[in-house]
């Protein structure tokens, strides 16, 4: 039985399960792990920006910082450098594009707030406590993330989840990893409710990668059903990521086919919204998802249909 999953709702614009929100991937940032989402100037970005909207993207969601602990430090001052100009260009260009920034600092949405920020995606599970208030302020949706505890910017090594085993350590079982996703989505988004943001705009999103390892990620795409049972819509943010390439044994740049597969799968278990740096291929496989499902009526229907003389 499919589940119908929780609709989105972001400055008036809804999403659903007939027409899922696909996110474009805008990284101002030299080193982020996928060359094809790196721009280095406001010109470049904006222009890809342009063709993201024209391959379907309903937000873009712009980042400063490389998700990993590969590369600079980089401090929220030259973090803002980086997101606020480009912000305030998209909003230039795109007034009615939904903005998303992804952040894990309350002084970069801060500063960040007067390009009419739509969503806020906090990869790091409340990692700055501030950041919620702020989305809340500001109006913006907010992203609740599950990264099994691990720091801002740090990869995954040795992680298990569960209660102890014989020896003292997380017992590790499969189903483990998605316990500990569902009870930390479903605290962080009572806590975005306190705070005062509406369900309908608090994304609940598994953070694969993030805090876990291959296994994990896949165990917990598997769950997505389950995910989407909390009563929030669901964020996948699955584009060209480790758990794809190492699944596949493949490099960044060949795991777009993986991608999409994962993205038709996450959207059969009720996934709103996708955060894509492929968006038109994306796009198609979201809206082919829905109708199969039987949420969203084919574009035309031709085939088999008499004709009118």
């Amino acid at each position: 039985m499919l589940i119908e999953p929780t609709a989105l709702t972001l400055r008036g614009r809804t999403f659903t399960a007939a027409d899922p929100a696909v996110m474009g991937i805008v990284n101002a940032t030299p080193d982020s792990f996928y060359s094809g989402a790196r721009y280095a100037t406001v010109s470049a970005a904006l222009d890809a920006v342009d063709r993201m909207v024209a391959d379907g993207a309903d937000l873009v969601d712009v980042g400063g910082v490389r998700a990993g602990q590969q590369g600079e430090w980089v401090d929220a001052g030259a973090e803002i450098d980086r997101v606020r100009p480009l912000l305030l260009a998209i909003r230039d260009r795109h007034p009615d594009l939904l903005l998303s920034l992804d952040t894990w600092r309350a002084e970069v949405a801060e500063a960040c707030a007067e390009a009419r920020l739509d969503l806020v995606n906090d990869t790091w599970q409340g990692a700055d406590p501030d950041l919620l208030g702020v989305a809340a302020g500001i109006g913006a949706g907010y992203v609740v993330s599950h990264t099994g505890g691990a720091a801002p910017r740090t990869d995954p090594d040795g992680v298990r989840f569960g209660p102890p085993g014989p020896d003292g350590t997380p017992r590790d079982e499969p189903d483990d990893v998605v316990g500990d996703v569902l009870a930390t989505l479903s605290a962080g988004a009572e806590r975005a409710l306190a705070a005062g943001i509406p369900a309908g705009s608090i994304l609940v999103d598994p953070t694969l990668d993030f805090g876990k390892t291959t296994r994990h990620s896949l165990r917990v795409l598997r769950a997505t059903d389950r995910v989407a049972g909390l009563g929030f819509p669901v964020l996948q943010a699955l584009s060209r990521k480790d758990f794809i390439g190492e699944t596949l044994d493949l490099a960044v740049e060949d795991r777009l086919e993986g991608t999409l597969a994962a993205t038709a799968v996450a959207t059969w278990l009720g996934t709103v919204c996708f955060r894509a740096h492929d968006v038109r291929a994306t796009r198609r496989v979201v809206d082919m998802v829905a109708s199969i499902r039987g949420d969203r009526p084919a574009s035309v229907n031709r085939r088999g249909v008499r004709q009118e003389q």
